[in-house]
């Protein structure tokens, strides 16, 4: 067996036994399960966090404890790579290779082959930083991972509870460190400092935007979110709400950016709070997603979601890319799922190449690549905008010919400061939101404007086998089984404005069907019967009748 510690990692291995029954499987979130049943994984991808260290010689690594908008008894663990991003996907089969194997000798085993075929030279230094959300179940998941870096001889660095997306800036900050591509400071004054001293400079000269309600989802965005009040001062009040991060069983209870995207009304606890015109926005329980409302003259609610910040944010920085006199050197392009609502995607191909990927964070970010400036949302608040390296380099060479031009410029280079740029980030989407409104004046009426939503409906079918349902052109059609599609696309003609389209789950077993259509009872009826198709054809599960899926 090659130089691995094998009597260390054999004593601490015993004490995180396997649960025999349970099989994981890492994913787009990595490892996500109930938090009890998790000891074992996470001491591993303690290891696994190690050895990934070592292969990129010595770079740091970062491990994050949370289950994002799951349930306060859920928990998960998620690698991310040197530059901020998540971990490299042909990775995601071997964390789930170590993390099944049923002893310790069967995971020295799976470790050894692992260090050959990584061919991983165990010699080099191991770094990783770690931090975790607010869950009951953080602390003793904290002790097991641990555990994992001690097996391996790992210098490890705590950065505490705090939210996944200033993890995800820490890692790049400390491997970027004193280089032309520096991040910022690495640590959490670094983060809040960067962003508002960014946003500061961006509204500079313009109305101050009046107070936001923030529903922090009683999780740890509401420390973050407190915190970052302190740095912007009175350039931004925040009115912070669903801040309880330590009584039992209210994170992402009745709140948060998730409730608000699929119930598509208030939480509760806000209903008594928001004023008719008055903005606010929801963040999920590690502060990544973002979901902004409002209330009419009416008082009806209306949700502006990942679709709409795509909108206004691409729209923007567009506007800035001409203003500066940029457009023949810098390229901006959107990047969506087949989730986008089909009026968003109209609007922004009118101003800008817009492409279509799969489902999942990996697939958006890496499209989002080849582009100068990308900016890429999912519809439930997930995402970023990316400035490649160039680009931030034409920026800085760059000598604009007029004041305005000047202005523009300056706005961009401040942009590439205020958006985390590693992975969707709440609290910095928040801060970009606010400065495009100020810089339009718009309220949250103006921006809903922009164009209105196709009514549209998201069901989901549970089958025995969501294995049998296979896609292509980024999940929009299917392949498998045979003859579905087409008896879909029929049923899409009979109504105006229809699309529909079925994917199978990446996390359950369930197929889930989304529908459009001009009017919401035609939605609903298309979702309904795309779903009973699925159910008949497919072999839904008999304990589920099709009933399930009436609106």
């Amino acid at each position: 067996m090659s130089n691995l510690p094998i009597e260390n990692i054999r004593s601490f291995s015993d004490a995180h036994p396997k649960p025999s029954a349970l099989h994981f499987q890492y994913g787009t979130a990595g490892f996500r399960t109930l938090g009890s049943t998790l000891d074992s994984v996470i001491f591993r991808v303690g290891i696994l966090a190690g050895l990934r260290s070592k292969r990129l010689d010595g770079r740091t690594i970062g491990v994050m404890v949370t289950a994002s908008h799951n349930p306060e008894e859920d928990n998960g663990v998620k690698l991310v790579d040197p530059r901020g991003e998540m971990l490299e996907a042909s990775w995601e089969a071997h964390a789930t290779v170590v993390a099944n194997a049923p002893t310790t000798d069967a995971l020295l085993e799976a470790l050894d082959a692992l260090v050959k075929t990584a061919k991983i030279d165990l010699s080099k230094p191991a770094r990783v930083v770690y931090a975790r959300d607010t869950r009951p179940s953080g602390p003793a998941l904290i002790s097991a991972l641990e555990d994992g870096f001690k097996a391996l001889g790992v210098e490890a660095r705590d950065g505490g509870v705090t939210t996944t997306p200033i993890l995800h800036y820490l890692v790049k900050a400390i491997n970027t460190k004193g280089t032309k591509e520096s991040y910022g400071e690495d640590s959490e004054d670094g983060y809040y400092t960067k962003l508002s001293g960014a946003f500061k400079k961006l509204i500079a000269g313009k109305t101050k935007p009046d107070p936001l309600i923030i529903d922090c989802a009683n999780g740890v965005g509401a420390s973050a979110a407190a915190k970052l009040a302190t740095y912007l001062g009175d350039s931004l009040p925040l009115i912070l709400e669903n801040t309880d991060i330590t009584t039992p069983g209210v994170l992402n209870h009745a709140c948060g950016a998730d409730y608000v995207k699929t119930q598509q009304k208030l939480p509760p606890s806000l209903i008594d709070r928001l004023q008719p015109g008055q903005r606010a926005c929801s963040l999920d329980g590690d502060a990544d997603r973002l979901m902004y409302y409002y209330l009419d003259e009416r008082g009806q609610f209306h949700m502006l979601d990942g679709d709409k910040i795509a909108a206004l944010v691409a729209a923007f920085i567009v506007e800035l890319v001409k203003l500066a006199g940029l457009e023949s050197d810098v390229k901006v392009g959107v990047v969506q799922t087949a989730y986008a609502n089909g009026a968003s995607t109209k609007y922004l191909a009118e101003r800008l190449p817009v492409k279509c990927v799969p489902t999942g964070v990996k697939h958006l970010h890496h499209a989002a690549e080849h582009y100068d400036i990308g900016v890429y949302f999912e519809a439930n608040g997930h995402g970023t905008v990316l400035f490649s390296q160039q680009t931030q380099e034409t920026f800085a060479k760059y000598e604009p010919s007029t004041p305005a031009q000047s202005t523009a410029l300056n706005h961009l280079i401040n942009l590439t400061q205020l958006i985390n740029q590693t992975v969707g980030d709440a609290l910095s989407d928040m801060l970009l939101v606010e400065v495009v409104l100020t810089h339009k004046s718009y309220a949250g009426a103006e921006w809903n404007s922009l164009y209105a939503d196709l009514p549209n409906r998201l069901v989901k079918v549970v089958v025995s086998d969501r294995n049998t349902f296979k896609t292509e052109d980024a999940e929009r059609r299917l392949v498998s089984p045979p003859g579905l599609q087409a008896k879909i696309n029929e049923l899409v003609l009979r109504y105006e404005g229809g699309r529909s389209f079925v994917r199978p789950s990446g996390t359950e077993d369930v197929v889930r069907v989304y529908a459009e259509a001009a009017l919401k009872s035609q939605a609903d009826e298309l979702a309904f019967r795309v779903a009973g198709l699925v159910y008949d054809e497919a072999g839904g599960d008999p304990s589920k009748r099709p009933s399930e899926f009436l609106p």
